[in-house]
Parts: structure tokens; C-alpha cells; sequence
């Protein structure tokens, strides 16, 4: 147990694509805790393994949703607000941007793959919050994922970098917004974990390895250390934090220069 109780609390995830996702990882946490969980998926190829994956947890919801289209958004929310009424918070762990946006140069990136990035991997956490808000508790929450690379150059990130900024500039945005309700809206940073997501980054590997030699700590960072972070906050521990971009990734942010310690 986590030591954290959300008993009678309920969540809703968005994201999740299979065991190893970072929203699975918040989700695992969140159920561990006593809390329902509903999901978004997005395309029937999905269902199924969302499916087996909760097949033990009691008051699950599955949703079908892709955030670009405004009417199966907007069913997501009235199928859960007929359902539960009133939500705790919600996981936005939602990201994309076309492969060869992120195979040459960011100079060359595309118009429609620059678009489709941002309104898929920002702008949705924007359309994800106004639907939201009417059905969140008081000191409810809203988290989402970025990274590191919303704020310095990691190559071959390219327009992938320029949605995060966009997303963590949204988080700010939306915790002044709904701050007065008492919700509040973080972001989580994490450093290179081993997702289906991540993988398809060019160089992903190269980069994952070298992590651990420059990061503080010294190891890599894993799924539970992400789901540990997204349970605080998502719960009452963080009731006085909002607008925030908090990394887990083992110090690896502070560094001023990406080299080992020679000693």
C-alpha cells in the first residue's frame, strides 16, 4: 500500500496504451489506493488490452475517445458525469507527433505535422480541462506529462519539445484559471523511461543509457517512480501545490553539463 487512502475518490485516465505507459503506472496507483478509475482509449485495437488489464478492478469505466474529434470528447464527459456525477481529478497522459516530424531537422518540420503535434500533445489538455471543470470535486486535480526537452534541446525531439512548452505554458495557464474553484493542475517531468512511446523517439536508446552516468542518482527512473508521483499529486498530500512542473528523474534536470563525474 502507498499510504495514501482514496477511498470513494474517482479518476479518470487518458492515454493509456498498454502496462508499461506512464498513465497505467498513475492508474495502478490511484486503484492501489482504493480509487475508481475510468479510461479513455482511443480505437477498438485498445479496448482489449485495457480490458485484461482491469479485469479484477470493480467500478471501472472504459470510454472510447479520440481528443481531435470535439464530439466523442464531449461524450467521454457526459457518459462520465451520468455515471459518477462528480470526478477527483484526471490523468492527461496524451502525446503525438508524426514520425518524420522527428526524424530530420525541426527547421524542416511540416505544417500539418507541426498542427497535429500540438493539438494532440497540448491543445487537448486545454480541451480535456473545460470539460472537465464542471464535473471536478472541489480540490480536485488535473496532471499531465512533459519533459525535459520542453526546456533545452534534445535532438530529434523537434516539434515533440515545442508541444511540451506549449503544454507546461497550459498547466500554468489553467491552474491561475480554476485555482478559485479550488482544483489545482501540475505537470509531471519525468526522465527517459522504457514506453512503447518513447522507443519510437529516434536515438531514444542511446540516450536512455546515458542518463544514469550524468543523473544524480545514478540509476534510471521507472514507471513506479512516475505512478508514486502522479498518487501525491492527485491527492490531498498536494493540496497547497498547483501550476507546477515537478521532474522525476533522479536530478537529472540540474545538471549544468551532460557529463559523467571522472572524479
Amino acid at each position: 500500500m502507498t499510504g495514501i487512502d482514496l477511498a470513494g475518490k474517482r479518476y479518470l485516465v487518458m492515454g493509456v496504451t498498454n502496462r508499461y505507459s506512464l498513465g497505467w503506472a498513475i492508474a495502478d496507483k490511484l486503484h492501489e489506493a482504493g480509487a475508481e478509475v475510468a479510461f479513455s482509449y482511443q480505437g477498438e485495437r485498445l479496448l482489449d488490452g485495457l480490458e485484461k488489464l482491469t479485469a479484477d478492478w470493480a467500478g471501472t469505466r472504459l470510454v472510447q475517445c479520440d481528443v481531435t474529434n470535439e464530439g466523442e470528447l464531449q461524450a467521454l464527459f457526459d457518459d462520465i458525469g451520468d455515471a459518477w456525477g462528480k470526478i477527483d481529478g484526471v490523468v492527461h497522459a496524451i502525446a503525438f507527433a508524426p514520425r518524420q516530424a522527428m526524424e530530420g531537422r525541426y527547421i524542416d518540420t511540416g505544417r500539418d505535422d507541426w498542427l497535429l503535434a500540438l493539438e494532440i500533445s497540448a491543445y487537448s489538455l486545454v480541451s480535456v480541462a473545460r470539460r472537465a471543470e464542471p464535473l471536478l470535486s472541489p480540490e480536485g486535480a488535473i496532471v499531465t506529462l512533459s519533459y525535459f526537452a520542453a526546456e533545452k534541446v534534445v535532438p530529434k525531439y523537434n516539434v515533440m519539445a515545442i508541444a511540451k512548452s506549449a503544454l507546461e505554458a497550459s498547466v500554468r495557464y489553467l491552474a491561475y484559471e480554476l485555482g478559485s474553484r479550488g482544483v489545482r493542475v501540475n505537470a509531471i517531468s519525468a526522465g527517459p523511461v522504457k514506453t512503447v512511446a518513447a522507443r519510437s523517439i529516434p536515438g531514444f536508446m542511446k540516450m536512455y543509457k546515458r542518463f544514469s552516468e550524468v543523473a544524480p542518482l545514478g540509476r534510471q527512473i521507472r514507471q513506479e517512480d512516475v505512478g508514486n508521483l502522479g498518487l501525491f499529486l492527485l491527492s490531498p498530500m498536494a493540496g497547497a501545490i498547483t501550476g507546477e512542473v515537478v521532474y522525476v528523474d533522479g536530478g537529472y534536470h540540474v545538471m549544468g553539463m551532460d557529463l559523467p563525474d571522472e572524479g
